[in-house]
């Protein structure tokens, strides 16, 4: 059952105080998974599903988490986004137990094959790279090819012995507790979810993209705070003039969040690729700018005294390439140009 948004809210901070004082460590960290644990045991993974009429307060509770953390916040989304996409794709007989992931990176070097089947059991030869979470959490939810050589779901537990996590891939300091390391799969043992090539085209592929955005922002807001708390106690001309930056960039987010998910509620059958793709586009400049003003207006410190804020620092730049940069704005362009424009009228 769905906790309403301010209660989940406030269910959340103890949670969250947890991750958020944490010390530094870049390494694999293992308060994270307590974190998880304590949060699925609490019920407060069950967030409003996207495009049923909650889509914002959905949002609202990924921004908290990652205004915390933003390793924490990886594995927060890809649980509840798991979670999601099971729904969406009916996946009443599968055992949702445990703390998922979803592993859809698809590099031309690291595929996986579907090499046999009985019913929807399946069982999976290959490589799968970009495993976010693959030393923290307990089952995935991946793409393979099956013999039509379109993208399958399928849900894997990570203690199959056809199963090995790699380890390797991954060098980044940001990010580093979340580690998106490699995976090989020797006749691992997997349950189809959905029909072939439905992960791409059911909706909530783009509505889930809506919510990585709403991570970056929260991530970005965070990081914004530490420089209102430094304008409000202190007459720094050009101090404010970042905030006056970091305001206007913040504000038009917000305001691109809340309108894409009302679209999506208000369309939830409806293709969401322009709306979410260009969501992320303004939610990225935002983050970015936010990063740039807020570390020229307070300088070195806190990168170098406050935990919390060389995390963000760290991390928020390695999250943000989820983005594909020019790539995505050019589909975007692509989409833009097929269609007669209508939308830039007030």
């Amino acid at each position: 059952m769905t906790l309403a948004q301010n209660d989940l809210a406030v269910a959340l901070m103890p949670w969250l105080e947890q991750v958020t004082t944490r010390p530094l460590d870049t390494h694999t960290d293992r308060l994270l998974q307590t974190c998880l644990a304590q949060c699925r045991a609490n019920g407060l993974d069950q967030l409003p599903l996207p495009g049923h009429g909650r889509t914002l307060q959905r949002w609202q509770v990924l921004a908290q988490v990652a205004a915390a953390d933003l390793a924490l916040a990886k594995l927060y989304e890809g649980h509840t986004d798991a979670l999601a996409i099971i729904t969406e794709c009916a996946a009443t007989d599968l055992d949702t137990r445990g703390t998922w992931g979803v592993w859809a990176a698809e590099p031309p070097d690291a595929r996986v094959q579907i090499v046999a089947r009985h019913g929807r059991e399946v069982r999976l030869q290959g490589r799968k790279a970009w495993c976010s979470g693959a030393l923290q959490i307990d089952r995935a939810l991946l793409t393979a090819w099956d013999e039509q050589q379109r993208p399958q779901l399928v849900a894997v537990r990570l203690d199959d012995p056809g199963l090995r996590v790699l380890g390797t891939g991954w060098q980044a300091v940001g990010m580093g507790s979340t580690a998106s390391v490699e995976v090989a799969f020797e006749l691992c043992a997997g349950q189809q979810v959905g029909d072939s090539g439905h992960y791409l085209s059911r909706p909530g592929f783009w509505h889930g993209g809506g919510g990585i955005a709403a991570c970056w922002y929260g991530a970005a807001s965070a990081l914004a705070n530490y420089l209102h708390e430094h304008c409000a106690s202190h007459q720094d001309p050009h101090a404010l003039a970042h905030l006056g930056a970091v305001d206007a960039q913040l504000a038009g987010a917000a305001a691109s969040l809340r309108e894409t998910a009302q679209w999506i509620d208000g369309h939830p059958g409806a293709d969401a690729e322009v709306p979410v793709r260009r969501l992320r586009a303004q939610v990225e400049v935002a983050a970015t700018a936010v990063l740039a003003h807020v570390g020229r207006a307070l300088g070195a410190t806190p990168y170098c005294r406050i935990a919390h804020f060389a995390r963000l620092a760290a991390d928020l730049p390695v999250f943000l390439r989820q983005s594909h940069a020019e790539r995505d704005l050019a589909e975007l362009g692509r989409r833009v140009a097929s269609a007669p424009m209508t939308e830039w009228s007030l």
